[in-house]
C-alpha cells in the first residue's frame, strides 16, 4: 500500500470526509483491520480564501507546492489535494514536487464517461464554474459538454459554499436553492450534475439524474491508486 499525502483544510469539513472515505475504502478492499497510510497537511482556510478572492494565485501555487514537498519529505508517495478550486494551481505540481498528484477532474471525468453521458451541469465555487482550469479537462480530455448556471445562480451557489458549507452548516433552504438551480441545468440539457466543490455533497444527497460527487469519486480513485 502506498502512503497518501492529503493536502486539506479547504475546508476541514470536506477533509474529514476524505479521511473517512479513504480509510473505509482501504478496509473494504483489504479486510481485517486494515486502514490507509495517510499523512495530512492542513491549511487555515481563511488564509486560502483571502488569497483566492484577491486573485493571488501565484502565492497559492507556492502554498500548495510547498505542502506537497513537505508531504514528500515525510514519506508520501501520492498526493491528494482535497479541494476542487485549488486544482487551478497544480499545472506544474508533479514536476516541482516529484510525486504523482491524483487529479480530481480526472476522477470526475472518468466517472461521467463510464456512465456514457456527454453533457453535465457543473456546480462549484465561482472560480471552478467561471474559469477554465477544471472545465477544460472535462471538455478536452473526456469530450464532455459542461453547463454552468447563469451569473445570479453562480453567485448563490458560491455564497452557500463559503458562508455555510465550509462551516458545516447544512440548511434546507439552501438545498431547495441548489435543487432549483440543478433543475434549470437539466432543462438546458444536462444529463447529470457534477458536484464540483468538495462540500456540496454535505448538502445534496440525491437527485433525479446521476450525481457525480467529486469528493467521493476523488477519494475512491485515491484508494485505487494507493492499492
Amino acid at each position: 500500500m502506498k502512503t497518501l499525502g492529503l493536502i486539506g483544510g479547504m475546508s476541514w469539513e470536506s477533509t474529514a470526509q476524505y479521511y473517512e472515505l479513504i480509510n473505509r475504502g482501504v478496509n473494504a478492499a483489504l479486510g481485517k483491520n486494515h486502514s490507509a497510510k495517510i499523512i495530512l497537511e492542513s491549511f487555515d482556510f481563511q488564509e486560502i480564501e483571502e488569497k483566492q478572492y484577491a486573485g493571488d494565485w501565484s502565492a497559492l501555487e507556492r502554498e500548495i507546492v510547498g505542502a506537497g514537498q513537505r508531504l514528500k519529505g515525510a514519506g508520501a508517495e501520492l498526493v491528494v489535494l482535497c479541494t476542487n478550486t485549488m486544482h487551478k494551481v497544480v499545472g506544474s505540481f508533479e514536476q516541482q514536487v516529484g510525486i504523482p498528484l491524483v487529479h480530481i477532474a480526472d476522477a470526475v471525468g472518468q466517472a461521467v464517461k463510464a456512465q456514457g453521458l456527454r453533457q453535465v451541469g457543473l456546480l462549484g465555487t465561482i472560480f471552478t464554474m467561471e474559469q477554465d482550469f477544471y472545465k477544460d479537462i472535462l471538455v478536452g480530455k473526456y469530450g464532455l459538454t459542461v453547463l454552468v448556471p447563469d451569473k445570479p445562480d453562480r453567485d448563490k451557489v458560491n455564497a452557500i459554499i463559503y458562508d455555510e458549507l465550509v462551516k458545516g452548516e447544512v440548511r434546507d433552504t439552501s438545498r431547495v436553492t441548489y435543487l432549483r438551480i440543478m433543475d434549470k441545468l437539466v432543462a438546458e440539457g444536462a444529463e447529470g450534475i457534477v458536484l464540483g466543490c468538495t462540500e456540496i455533497g454535505l448538502l445534496i444527497k440525491s437527485f433525479s439524474l446521476p450525481l457525480f460527487d467529486s469528493t467521493t469519486l476523488h477519494a475512491a480513485r485515491a484508494v485505487e491508486l494507493a492499492l
